[in-house]
């Protein structure tokens, strides 16, 4: 297998990175804060590198193979994470290499763990480093998700190809015009955000920041406390809209600006999606209001901002849910399996699996009850192969059969088994804080050791490229010419 093609569009990637970070560097070189020579330097050797990988493959063969492209998008987390670790290494904030792999490669996969305290007192540059790395991971997986898996027939997501009609189709001939129209859009939820925050009462580089993290449904913040720290009630309900945005599939926003089609409602797992929001937030509520000591504040607001950044994987915070008893947190639990819907920035197992896994145990009820009849599975109003429901069934076993690995091998680092779960379910969903133990929303992973920190940065790399992306490259068949 040829691997210059793998080569050359990582170096493109790698220079990339190495030019965004000139705009840390110029953010820290503006407050004298000597971090800019961090990213300086670190944004010079990325130029150097990755276009050293350009110049050595630039004679490649651009027609990829599938091979190559689960090589390539196998790769890509873990290389990228590498140099988008190194300013935060060499920078003013004394982190071993683990601890700046562990937030880059957080950033990146848009997990939103983290093992960084005193965000307040920190350096500009580094601040906003973190919540880029989660932009740029938020838009590369939403081409990841839209353009790979279906090709890679990666757990179910084949349903995404292009057929004659459905809102979840190709709907631009060409790759490229695809990931152009993403990107408008992407920049303009974007850009909306952030003017809404702004004009809300957050200062210019707060609304920046959170913009990019909320779009991207990553999760980092520019302050320990998280949205806690704003105490604005008219913030949180703006970071609930716009998280509820970023979970939804973006080829449908496509669909409406450029086709002038609003197709929302019609798409199964969007309603889905918006069926599991509210009866989780009445739940909760009503659980709150009858058995559980409620929030200070408004307890409604509490639950409808815990339920959403949970359900949306983003991972803001802006109370302690873990205080709301065990039943609180069963649902958190659950929620973070789940995740939002297919073709967002969100992590997870991807609602519209689980809206054709329901579908699985709805007819195999049916069958028990009629023998003799025949039921046939619809998804989007097209008749579903059983390569497809094969394809997304066992994803979610592997899902679950990966959870339980991760948690036996963060147990057997001497974390207690609920941390060991929760770190587990979170680096898998890609959600950021846990629902209990050390990594609880009031928590961080600083404590945690080398060990867990490494098993955790797999983790969270394993979920964000739907785990079977990995366990091709582990088959020696892949590997033999």
């Amino acid at each position: 297998m040829k691997f210059q093609i793998v080569g050359y569009a990582l170096g493109i990637l790698i220079t990339i990175v190495g030019l965004a970070e000139m705009a840390p560097a110029m953010v820290d070189w503006r407050d004298g804060h000597e971090n800019a020579w961090a990213f300086f330097f670190n944004g010079i050797v990325c130029v150097f590198f990755g276009g050293s990988l350009i110049l050595s493959n630039r004679g490649a063969d651009f027609r990829m193979t599938l091979r190559q492209a689960f090589l390539l998008t196998a790769s890509l987390w873990g290389v990228i994470g590498v140099f988008c670790a190194l300013p935060l290494y060499m920078s003013d904030l004394n982190l071993t290499y683990v601890d700046a792999f562990f937030e880059a490669v957080s950033g990146i996969t848009t997990t939103g763990a983290t093992v960084l305290t005193g965000l307040d007192g920190m350096s500009a540059g580094v601040l906003l480093w973190r919540s880029m790395m989660q932009w740029a991971g938020g838009l590369g997986i939403i081409v990841f998700a839209i353009v790979f898996l279906p090709y890679l027939k990666v757990g179910g997501m084949q349903i995404f190809h292009s057929e004659e009609s459905g809102t979840s189709e190709k709907v631009m001939p060409r790759t490229n015009e695809v990931v152009g129209s993403l990107f408008k859009v992407y920049l303009l939820i974007t850009g909306v955000c952030a003017a809404v925050y702004l004009f809300l009462g957050m200062g210019w580089f707060d609304a920046l920041n959170h913009a990019f993290t909320t779009v991207s449904t990553g999760g980092f913040s520019t302050h320990d406390a998280s949205f806690q720290f704003f105490e604005s009630a008219a913030l949180e309900y703006a970071a609930i809209f716009f998280m509820i945005l970023a979970a939804l599939p973006f080829l449908l926003y496509v669909r409406m600006f450029f086709q002038g089609r609003f197709l929302f409602l019609r798409d199964e797992q969007v309603r889905a999606f918006f069926v599991m929001l509210i009866v989780s937030i009445a739940v909760l509520s009503l659980w709150l209001f009858f058995y559980a000591d409620r929030p200070e504040g408004d307890g409604f607001r509490a639950v409808l901002f815990s339920v959403v950044s949970i359900l949306t994987t983003t991972g803001f915070v802006t109370v302690d849910y873990t205080l709301w008893g065990g039943f609180a947190l069963l649902g958190f639990l659950l929620l973070s399996y789940t995740g939002a819907c297919a073709g967002s920035t969100a992590g997870g197992a991807k609602m519209m699996r689980v809206v054709i896994a329901g579908k699985v145990v709805a007819r195999q009820f049916k069958i028990l009850l009629y023998p003799s009849g025949v039921f046939v599975l619809n998804y989007q109003g097209r008749r579903l192969d059983n390569n497809i429901i094969l394809a997304v069934l066992g994803f979610l076993s592997l899902y679950v059969m990966t959870n339980v690995a991760v948690t036996i091998l963060l147990s057997l680092t001497g974390l207690d088994f609920e941390t060991s779960l929760s770190a587990a379910a979170s680096a898998l969903a890609n959600i950021g804080p846990g629902v209990g133990g050390m990594v609880g929303p009031m928590g961080h992973y600083g404590d945690l050791s080398s060990a867990a920190k490494w098993i955790l940065c797999a983790g969270m790399i394993i979920g964000r490229l739907e785990i079977l992306t990995i366990l091709v490259l582990m088959s020696p068949a892949y590997w033999r010419p």
